[in-house]
């Protein structure tokens, strides 16, 4: 049995299109009024954890599905607009202003706690940031969590060069703890046992050449994120977190375009969380 307190989290992967999973996840918390005091989302995990904060059920599915499917915002058409292989003129401007408007008033007035992780260009360390605010300033943060290397540009946030924050935090479990959680629930987008590989990582020299410390930390990623795969899975056997997963392989990839597939995946995520949420007794 797992009870919601004020020492409970909830920590959310990223993994690019994978993210429907979660979307998925987040839309069955919503649908059974299951709430934290404290969230923690990067990349892909942020963008759905802002709509959860928001409680605009559905919005992450379609952002993530219904407006891929209209709009092909990912691949080539950004691609020869010079915006990168993400059009984010669409997804972090367009989509929240406009198309489907974000509710800025019922996350800022959502009293528990919400944060996003980037990565500092500059020093190839975590940010982690808590804004309900300042409209712009939320949007500079979720845009640069999402920003994935290589395929996405520099976003500045506070004038500081960032990127995608699972760059070195892809699961923020131990900020959780830091942030006073005692147990939580976390939300990854891959099978239990997956691991990646950890051969070395090679930067080409002309790829973020002035930011020495960010080719460090893309070199070291791999390592990084299978040692927190690793973390995770021995606190779950040890009973110290709760864990949703997607049950099989995933054959979602970071820049899926295949509309079934996402589908697919997101449904998985909402029985997912039904089945756990169910075993937990929560």
């Amino acid at each position: 049995m797992l009870n919601i307190d004020e020492k409970t989290g909830l920590v959310l992967e990223g993994g690019g299109m994978r993210g429907v999973f979660t979307c998925g996840v987040l839309d069955y918390f919503m649908d059974a009024k299951i709430s934290f005091p404290y969230i923690v989302g990067v990349s892909a995990g942020a963008c759905n954890g802002l709509s959860y904060m928001s409680h605009q059920r559905g919005r992450g599915r379609y952002s993530n599905i219904d407006l891929l499917a209209k709009y092909k915002y990912l691949g080539i058409r950004p691609l020869l607009k010079k915006q990168g292989l993400i059009d984010q003129q669409l997804l972090f401007h367009r989509f929240p202003d406009r198309i489907l408007p974000y509710n800025y008033k019922a996350y800022a007035e959502n009293p528990n706690r919400f944060e996003m992780v980037t990565t500092n260009c500059c020093t190839g360390l975590p940010c982690y940031w808590e804004e309900k605010f300042d409209e712009k300033r939320i949007i500079d943060i979720v845009k640069a969590s999402s920003s994935l290397p290589y395929a996405c540009p520099v976003i500045y946030v506070d004038d500081c060069p960032m990127l995608d924050g699972g760059i070195v935090d892809s699961i923020p479990l131990n900020r959780a703890f830091g942030q006073g959680c005692e147990k939580c629930v976390v939300v990854l987008t891959r099978n239990r046992g997956y691991r990646k590989s950890e051969k070395k990582v090679l930067v080409p020299a002309f790829i973020y050449k002035q930011y020495p410390r960010l080719r460090v930390a893309l070199r070291n990623r791999n390592k990084l994120y299978n040692a927190q795969l690793e973390l995770v899975e021995r606190l779950e056997d040890e009973g110290k977190i709760v864990v949703i997963r997607p049950e099989e392989p995933v054959v979602v990839g970071r820049m899926e375009t295949n509309i079934k597939k996402l589908t697919d995946l997101y449904e998985q995520g909402y029985a997912c969380a039904r089945k756990v949420i169910e075993e937990c007794n929560i």
